[in-house]
């Protein structure tokens, strides 16, 4: 019986192999992303819903600190997923792991943590983001989010926007300009998660591997939030 029971464990010791510290850091990162975009989407004065309809992409960087933009040059982190498909019309993406610099951060967020969540709204966004760092603002344009469930999310700022920018702190919950900052792949993390060397657009175009335990919660929130891509056929035309 002990035999049997010491076969069993060596088993799924060696099917399920203990995280290293920096691996269990982006397991819990993801975990916190699939929270985050949970309790943002539920409390009444969210994200619009056709916005999240319209989405190409969504970009989820939870607690990010302050002091992380002042010391060493530190960065938020987090993840970024796609809608998958040649138009944007499958199911969400495993996520790619992302990076956001820039000290203008630092300024908005005050001394608490915050959470940024940020909607990328056509493929030539997308697909720069995912290939190189970009600085919103410059190289992909963005704007400060409208918010509520009777925002007018078809004004001129929102429909030209590539990038719809939000975040919460203490409880409060804002579109916030990130202009200035960048947004770039963290491919370190995404060989931490996947444990192989992998590109952030591989990830979420090319399928090159499977949405990990952690961001599950995240995926299956999403994919029943906005099942279906809302935007205008003609937009999704590289």
């Amino acid at each position: 019986m002990i035999k049997h029971i010491s076969s069993c464990l060596l088993a799924f010791a060696l099917i399920a192999p203990p995280l290293f510290p920096e691996e269990k850091k982006e397991a819990d990162r993801l975990e916190e992303c699939g929270t985050v975009i949970k309790e943002i989407m539920d409390i009444p004065d969210d994200i619009p819903q056709d916005l999240i309809d319209k989405a190409e992409c969504v970009i989820v960087y939870p607690s990010v600190l302050k002091a992380a933009f002042i010391v060493g040059g530190s960065y938020g982190r987090g993840a970024m997923t796609c809608r998958t498909g040649e138009h944007y019309t499958g199911p969400w993406s495993a996520p790619a792991m992302m990076a956001l610099e820039g000290g203008s951060i630092g300024f908005q967020i005050g001394g608490q943590a915050t959470d940024f969540v940020l909607l990328v709204m056509n493929p030539r966004g997308a697909h720069s983001i995912l290939k190189s760092k970009v600085k919103l603002g410059a190289d992909a344009s963005v704007a400060a989010g409208p918010k509520g469930r009777a925002a007018d999310a078809s004004t001129d700022v929102t429909l030209r926007a590539e990038v719809l920018s939000y975040s919460r702190s203490r409880g409060l919950f804002a579109g916030i300009s990130l202009e200035g900052s960048t947004v770039r792949p963290d491919n370190d993390a995404n060989e931490r998660v996947y444990h192989k060397k992998v590109d952030a657009d591989a990830i979420i175009f090319k399928g090159a591997a499977a949405v990990p335990p952690p961001a599950q919660k995240l995926i299956a929130y999403l994919n029943r939030k906005s099942p279906k891509n809302l935007s205008d056929p003609n937009s999704l035309k590289e």
